[in-house]
């Protein structure tokens, strides 16, 4: 099938960034994009390492008593404890499933939101670093994962599909 150079521009101005583009030939289709395994794998064991961390912080903040006793140290309510695990538990679901890139985004604006907040808590009320260093190497794995899950939407993925003839 031919193209005309304006249909192609026309295409080109509607789709800025388009996520696959097919070019045919006789023999095989072509998926023309370019991603990096090493970004991928990258991406994936630090998301991994984030949200095992993560996850572990919102299982010990329901269930073990000196980080409810954290909490309250901190000055939160009983009740923001629990809110606050759950959606960890959410964000961490969300974040290694498949969902559009608008509510991964609100994930990862909603961890950096709960990063900031407890290193700024705990510095508030005057804990070590041996207290604190741990939201900040957290929010270290988050700014990765964030740069790399980027990294990875922006550059798309090549691939050669045969044709049967």
């Amino acid at each position: 099938m031919m193209r005309t150079n304006a249909h192609e521009n026309s295409m080109e101005s509607t789709l800025q960034n388009p996520i696959l583009v097919v070019t045919e030939t006789t023999a095989a289709k072509t998926i023309v994009q370019s991603r990096s395994r090493g970004i991928v794998v990258g991406f994936w064991i630090v998301t991994a390492l984030f949200c095992a961390q993560v996850g572990f912080t919102a299982y010990a903040q329901l269930r073990l008593p000196q980080v409810a006793a954290m909490f309250t140290h901190l000055g939160f309510p009983d009740y923001f404890r629990v809110e606050l695990s759950w959606a960890k538990l959410l964000g961490v679901a969300l974040l290694v499933a498949p969902v559009p890139a608008r509510i991964k985004e609100w994930a990862y604006a909603g961890f950096a939101i709960t990063l900031a907040s407890a290193l700024i808590a705990h510095l508030a009320v005057g804990d070590s670093v041996e207290v604190w260093i741990w939201s900040a190497a957290t929010g270290v794995l988050w700014g990765l994962s964030y740069f790399l899950w980027h990294r990875v939407q922006a550059t798309p993925l090549r691939v050669t599909l045969s044709a049967a003839h």
